[in-house]
């Protein structure tokens, strides 16, 4: 999952080198906190939140598809 949402992630920012994952587990679900530079948070948040509904659609599909609970914040 982490490596789809770099993927995303970098292919939307004008700075993908800013581009940070951080994993966060428990028993029963993951957290994927992502970090974007401050100037490329609107490109990754999207007009009333489109784009990150969309990421984070994708996520859960793949995740499901897994048998995984994985959830996406962008900080």
């Amino acid at each position: 999952m982490r490596e789809l949402v770099e993927i995303i992630a970098k292919a939307l920012v004008d700075h993908p080198e800013e581009v940070a994952i951080k994993t966060l587990e428990d028993n029963r679900s993951t957290v994927l906190e992502l970090t974007v530079a401050p100037e490329d948070m609107g490109k990754v948040i999207g007009k009333q939140g489109r784009i990150a509904k969309a990421i984070r659609t994708v996520v859960k599909a793949a995740a499901t598809k897994e048998g995984k609970k994985v959830s996406l914040e962008i900080l």
